[in-house]
């Protein structure tokens, strides 16, 4: 039996926004955290290994790239809050993460912090290109302030 309707497979977006004011290796540093959370949180993200012409296979990267864009400050929440809300996968990066490297005392930081009061300097997107794009297409690539 064949269906009339045709089953395409979506493609799919991985982007992150980062606050545009932080100094190059504080972004770089977020963009990195949040990168190896999405890895775990989405395994098959991670390509096929790469073998090169001797035959030594290097470890697969993500085949669809990683955009990092540059975004202000104020706008990480509501890009966050509408990733949420349209069902795509979220890695967050609280400020607090970069006030200290005790990662116990980022938990109590944040665990004080009232949802509302708290600012991201990063945010990690996972889903279909379409809905990703439609949140942060306006923003571009992150340039060194």
């Amino acid at each position: 039996m064949t269906s009339d309707v045709e089953l395409t497979t979506e493609p799919m977006r991985c982007v992150a926004v980062i606050d545009c004011t932080l100094p190059v290796g504080n972004a770089a540093n977020a963009a990195a955290v949040m990168a190896l959370t999405m890895g775990m949180r989405q395994p098959q993200l991670a390509g096929e290994p790469l073998v090169d012409a001797s035959g030594h296979a290097h470890p697969g990267l993500i085949p669809i790239g990683i955009p990092v864009l540059g975004a202000p400050a104020h706008d990480l929440a509501v890009v966050r809050d509408k990733a949420i809300a349209a069902g795509l996968e979220v890695v967050d990066f609280p400020a607090q993460g970069q006030q200290t490297t005790d990662y116990a005392e980022f938990q109590r930081l944040v665990r004080q912090t009232d949802p509302a009061e708290l600012r991201y300097i990063g945010v990690m997107i996972y889903g279909t290109k379409k809905k990703v794009s439609r949140i942060v297409g306006r923003y571009s690539l992150l340039r060194p302030v």
